[in-house]
């Protein structure tokens, strides 16, 4: 009689089943961060013990007794100290916001004449692109503000630009809007029209341009009617805004509204740094679709500047887009340098309030809790926008 075979699985011993090793050592991690994060703490209560100090924001509501020069929200020295903050927030936002704009406009122009057939272009971009990004940041902003703005005539003497805009060492001093009855709500809904308009202008021209082959130039009137659309809407409502302009005196101007140097100087420092970088993404997302795609967009007699913005630039943004947020991110994170000309940004205002308040614990977690913020809010953007370009594989 045969041997009757066992077919029952052998058992594994819990300690070398791969998915209870895999709990096991996600358990002991997890458990580790705690107890450091736990040490960390109590060794942090009792530092401050020592030095008769507490943790918490009881100082938010005092009163800050400093000045900002430069403020998106009202402000003035009887402020609290949390608004002095929120000030410096709204000042670092203000400058990530804007100077990823103008990097991205400024990146995407050198990197497409770093590519031109033009010698005397494509050489002015090289030269542009290998000296800016290797030339540190911090030394770039003293550049701008201490060599470029500081030497401007003072205010007595500032540059007349057309009678309404006036440059010195004080700053831009600008005609400033002021608004009447109704006039924020007709340039909400003038732009909310406009918006939408565009979006269905571009939804025609590409079903109409899928079935006949023609092309309409949806995104230049699609951008012409958003930037158009609130002055309609201002003059459907009687235009209820009139400008204040600013008027020279001995101590200054008065009337209008006034960017102060060192906002100019980070801008412009900023942008024109990141944009070096943006510039070389750029060149390298064209170069890498294949060349193949130009040839044939030529053989079918398309225009070399409609086969860069619909052929070209289409295929590269997949290859563009993720190191493109990397330096938004790193322009962001860049601009806690404003500290260094003195523009009154989140580490400027944090810095002010530590010193006269001693919290440097709190201080310094408001640091970090805000450009985290910003910098996860900045990748999650890009990564939905990545998900809506990439191609679609059938």
């Amino acid at each position: 009689m045969s041997a009757v075979e066992d077919t029952r699985t052998p058992q594994i011993p819990f300690w070398n089943d791969p998915k209870t090793r895999s709990i096991a050592v996600q358990v002991i991690i997890v458990v580790a961060l705690v107890l450091g994060g736990y040490y960390l703490y109590s060794n942090a209560v009792a530092n401050l013990a020592k030095l008769n100090k507490t943790f918490g924001y009881e100082f938010w509501d005092r009163t800050a007794g400093f000045d900002i020069i430069q403020s998106m929200i009202p402000y003035t020295s009887d402020s609290s100290y949390g608004t002095a903050i929120i000030t410096g927030f709204l000042n670092t936002l203000l400058i990530a916001i804007l100077g990823i704009i103008f990097a991205t406009v400024i990146g995407f122009i050198v990197g497409i004449m770093r590519l031109s057939k033009n010698w005397l272009v494509a050489k002015i971009a090289m030269v542009y692109i290998e000296t800016i990004r290797n030339v540190p940041l911090l030394l770039q902003l003293f550049v701008w503000y201490k060599l470029v703005l500081v030497p401007l005539p003072d205010s007595r003497e500032a540059l007349n630009l057309a009678d309404m805009f006036f440059l010195s060492k004080k700053g831009l001093n600008m005609p400033l809007p002021v608004y009447g009855a109704g006039g924020w709500m007709a340039i909400a809904g003038g732009l909310i029209v406009g918006v939408i308009g565009a979006i269905v202008l571009r939804r025609w021209a590409v079903t109409r341009q899928m079935a006949t082959g023609q092309i309409f130039p949806h995104l230049s009137l699609g951008i012409l009617m958003v930037i158009l659309s609130p002055f309609v809407g201002l003059m459907l409502a009687g235009w209820p805004v009139t400008l204040d302009y600013p008027v020279g005196g001995v101590f200054g101007f008065k009337g209008g509204t006034a960017v102060v140097p060192e906002l100019i100087a980070m801008l412009v420092g900023i942008s024109v740094y990141t944009a070096s970088f943006i510039a070389e993404i750029v060149r390298a997302g064209i170069q890498a679709v294949s060349h193949g795609q130009t040839e044939a967009s030529s053989a079918l007699g398309i225009r070399s500047g409609l086969t860069t913005r619909l052929v070209i630039v289409p295929q590269a943004m997949r290859i563009i887009i993720p190191p493109l947020a990397s330096q938004y991110l790193n322009l962001t994170k860049n601009s806690s340098l404003g500290v260094a000309i003195g523009y009154p940004d989140l580490v400027s205002t944090g810095g002010t309030v530590l010193n006269q308040t001693g919290k440097a614990i709190e201080i310094v977690l408001i640091w970090m809790v805000v450009y985290l913020s910003l910098s996860l809010l900045t990748s999650l953007f890009m990564n939905w926008f990545n998900a809506r370009v990439k191609l679609v594989e059938r």
